[in-house]
């Protein structure tokens, strides 16, 4: 879990962009900048060792653009300021969940009850397949 000194290390690498939001809202959402878009550079980052950087690339790759930018938007928000709460909040959770180590999965047996399961199964489907064949007369 990162901390509060952590996280505002790495917010100071952020690079906030504001734009229109785009969809309904009146006349409002027409002159103001409300959507946020934040962008982070994984590789320049110094609050990362490359074995940090490199789980951060492999697993959020899907939201790293061409140029190696983690690019996160939001435009829920009716102000600029909500945006930017919401959207360093959905940052530092995608952070915290890629950097969080897997468990390790425990190999198990099936159940003798399962297994008696399977097979009845598997005999039923037998049954019921032969009981389609032609009936010679």
């Amino acid at each position: 879990m990162l901390s509060i000194s952590d996280k505002e290390k790495i917010i100071n690498e952020i690079i906030f962009k504001a734009s229109l939001s785009s969809g309904a809202g009146g006349q409002h959402v027409n002159k103001v900048n409300t959507k946020v878009e934040l962008r982070f550079h994984i590789d320049k980052s110094e609050n990362f060792n490359e074995e940090e950087k490199h789980v951060l690339k492999t697993k959020l790759k899907n939201k790293i653009s061409n140029e190696g930018f983690l690019v996160l938007s939001s435009q829920s928000e009716r102000t600029q300021l909500k945006n930017k709460g919401k959207v360093l909040e959905r940052f530092f959770d995608l952070l915290e969940k890629a950097l969080k180590p897997e468990k390790k999965r425990k190999p198990t047996k099936p159940t003798k009850a399962s297994k008696e399961k399977r097979l009845k199964e598997k005999h039923m489907q037998s049954e019921k397949k032969t009981g389609r064949k032609d009936v010679d007369l």
